[in-house]
């Protein structure tokens, strides 16, 4: 089975990155460009994983983070934040706001490769 991964990036260029890099390892791509795409999308495909964008025009990663968290059909997706926010303390405090991991940018293939494997290879059901 062919496990599906939400790429949240308002950036086409990291959009588009994210997509090779993680069709090419066997994972099936859906893409939003802002946090109200990303609920829709993630109600209608359940994903296995959501990258996440933290800063997006519409609707930012936080606060679409605390929606899904709060959808009783989606809430358990594992959500991994995708940042250019780098400063100490800053993954403690996505962290402590409910995602499952962080990820700063410019994005790390190797690191990229090794969280995604990491979290879809636990997932159960």
């Amino acid at each position: 089975m062919m496990h599906k991964i939400l790429v949240v990036e308002d950036n086409e260029r990291n959009r588009i990155l994210l997509r090779e890099v993680l069709t090419s390892e066997g994972y099936e791509v859906i893409e939003a460009r802002n946090g109200d795409e990303a609920l829709k999308s993630a109600k209608e495909h359940n994903p296995a994983l959501i990258l996440m964008d933290i800063q997006m025009p519409v609707m930012d990663g936080l606060s679409c983070l605390k929606l899904i968290r709060e959808d009783v059909d989606i809430g358990h997706i594992k959500i991994v934040a995708l940042t250019s926010f780098a400063m100490k303390g800053d993954r403690e405090k996505f962290m402590a706001a409910g995602f499952d991991g962080y990820m700063t940018k410019p994005i790390d293939i190797d690191q990229l490769m090794e969280s995604v494997n990491g979290f879809i290879g636990t997932r159960e059901g």
